[in-house]
């Protein structure tokens, strides 16, 4: 449905280049490309093996930054330690992306933290170096975070020129997914600002678009955002419409429906009915 990797197909990956020997022709960025899946199947130990091993056969400085990345990141350490694993990486030959990436978790750090002065600081100076290598897809990441930022601080103005960016590259990338995503994501910007006619075409586009990739939770997203704006100008109706087909869809991918759809629905019914009877 959205091309992931099975809990299955990860263990059969992990378990061929891992048994035995294995792992011994496995170079550095291949083990820790393998850790995610590893934290998938919630294999701790895996995770440690595959971190020493990549430390042990890191062939460069850089591989090694790579490396030490993954580790504080597995060991949940402090801001600082990025930060100076961030300020190393800039001095590398080739050390940007690295810099970039260290940068961006940064920021999210921070993000998570509701500090979003400093979220805004790290994030766009792992932007920028994006930009100086063209990294696209780099972008889109940290464009949606200084959306995020912007978002929960009431500064919507501002999301809705990170979000359009964001619109754009994905749209020269031909992300699908990303697409969905980003469309209701400004999409609720545009309907906050009011601009709702805006906002219900973004919301059917990013719609269509995980209807076509048959995602439930896009689905999910878009009918909501869509029953939003239907309830704010009073059509309580439609707005029942949208939830109800949202329920259906669960229903159709044989999965559990949020209970928010069921109560949203009980709720709106109590709001139509008195002006059914008038």
């Amino acid at each position: 449905m959205n091309g992931e990797v099975s809990a299955e197909q990860a263990q059969k990956i992990i378990a061929m280049l891992t048994e035995g020997g294995a792992i011994e022709n496995v170079n550095a960025p291949l083990a820790l490309r393998l850790i995610p899946l590893a934290e998938e199947l919630g294999d701790t130990d895996l995770v440690e093996r595959l971190l020493k091993h990549a430390e042990s056969s890191a062939v460069d400085e850089l591989e090694s930054g790579w490396v030490k990345f993954e580790t504080l990141r597995n060991a949940s350490s402090s801001v600082d330690e990025f930060v100076e694993l961030a300020a190393m990486a800039e001095k590398m030959a080739a050390g940007k992306p690295l810099a970039a990436a260290v940068l961006h978790h940064v920021g999210l750090l921070y993000l998570s933290a509701e500090q979003y002065d400093d979220c805004q600081v790290f994030t766009t100076r792992s932007m920028r170096i994006r930009e100086q290598i063209e990294d696209q897809a780099g972008l889109v990441y940290s464009l949606a975070v200084l959306e995020a930022c912007d978002k929960r601080q009431n500064q919507h103005d501002s999301a809705l020129t990170h979000g359009t960016r964001r619109l754009e590259i994905l749209t020269k990338l031909g992300d699908q997914e990303g697409l969905m995503e980003s469309m209701a994501d400004v999409a609720h910007t545009q309907a906050t600002l009011g601009s709702f006619d805006a906002a219900m075409d973004l919301y059917n586009q990013s719609l269509e678009l995980s209807n076509d990739l048959e995602d439930v939770s896009g689905q999910f997203v878009a009918r909501w955002g869509l029953a939003d704006i239907a309830e704010i100008q009073g059509d309580y109706q439609t707005a029942m419409l949208h939830l109800s087909d949202c329920l259906h869809s669960f229903i159709a991918f044989g999965l559990p429906a949020p209970i928010q759809i069921r109560e949203r629905l009980d709720a709106l019914t109590k709001l139509s009915g008195p002006s059914e009877e008038e």
